[in-house]
């Protein structure tokens, strides 16, 4: 059995110089995060298909904006409106108050969905190209959030059996038994695991939408299965077929990876492929 190590959430304290600044592990992971998509977008960019299209490496750039501001912004609403409604409808002036923590992933799904969307609007290129773009390199930014998540000792598992050699108690949930590392088991699935399947997957060229749909069943599967590890939001609990909040929002998102996937594959088949075969 572990123990959670304790981590100093503080990466750089400059206070103690007269400095009133605070740099948070947890903030170093999202600019871990950003760095990596600007990284692998780029190279994704040199991909003869997205070359010939126009892509370059200032489109990648506007593209991080983008998704920066979808991030931010959906995450918050998201939680707002997915886990929290009844207290931020009473409180309106704290859902402002982004430090006090409150993200939703499917929320900032939804919000980097829409600022693609404009993005694509603004650009004249068509939705697909540009989720199929940059769904590879979303993974690794997942990836480095969990460990944020772990370095914060926050969104901790469910009980685990004493005999699991990588049972971890993590003082801040209150109680002294050991619980699944959850936040290692997302790291490694939705993060290590999807990156590769991803990266190999759209590593060829694909018809528009595959690679997305792709990313969405993936994403939605990964997710759904490493929630049966985590700990429910205590002010929510479990839901109904005993599923969590965070099941629950995979499932549209798997069924609706699924069917972008078939529609882009179906539409892609020539006139009459069918009528051949037979």
């Amino acid at each position: 059995m572990l123990i959670h190590p304790q981590f100093n959430p503080i990466a750089l304290d400059l206070t103690r110089f007269g400095i009133p600044i605070q740099i948070h592990w947890y903030g170093i992971t999202y600019l871990v995060a950003f760095g990596l998509f600007l990284w692998l977008a780029r190279l994704r960019v040199r991909k003869p298909w997205f070359t010939e299209a126009g892509w370059t490496a200032r489109d990648v750039e506007d593209l991080l904006f983008f998704g920066v501001l979808g991030v931010v912004l959906g995450g918050r609403l998201g939680y707002v409106l997915f886990y929290k409604p009844g207290y931020y409808l009473a409180n309106p002036l704290e859902v402002f108050s982004v430090w006090k923590g409150g993200m939703s992933f499917h929320g900032g799904l939804l919000g980097v969905i829409t600022a693609m969307a404009v993005f694509g609007w603004l650009r004249k290129r068509s939705f697909w190209e540009v989720t199929d773009l940059i769904a590879p390199c979303v993974p690794t930014g997942l990836a480095s959030g969990r460990v944020g998540n772990f370095i914060n000792g926050e969104l901790w598992g469910r009980f685990a059996d004493p005999s699991l050699p990588w049972g971890m108690v993590f003082p801040q949930s209150g109680s002294p038994l050991p619980r699944h590392p959850s936040q290692l088991y997302e790291f490694g699935m939705e993060g290590l695991l999807l990156f590769g399947l991803l990266w190999w997957y759209g590593s060829k060229p694909r018809w528009a939408g595959q690679v997305s749909g792709a990313f969405l069943m993936g994403y939605g599967s990964f997710r759904f299965i490493a929630e049966y590890f985590r700990e429910p939001d205590s002010f929510l609990g479990l839901l109904a077929l005993n599923m969590s909040m965070g099941q629950w929002l995979c499932v549209p998102m798997i069924v609706g990876g699924a069917l972008i996937w078939a529609w882009a594959t179906r539409r892609a088949r020539p006139i009459g492929a069918e009528e051949a075969r037979a």
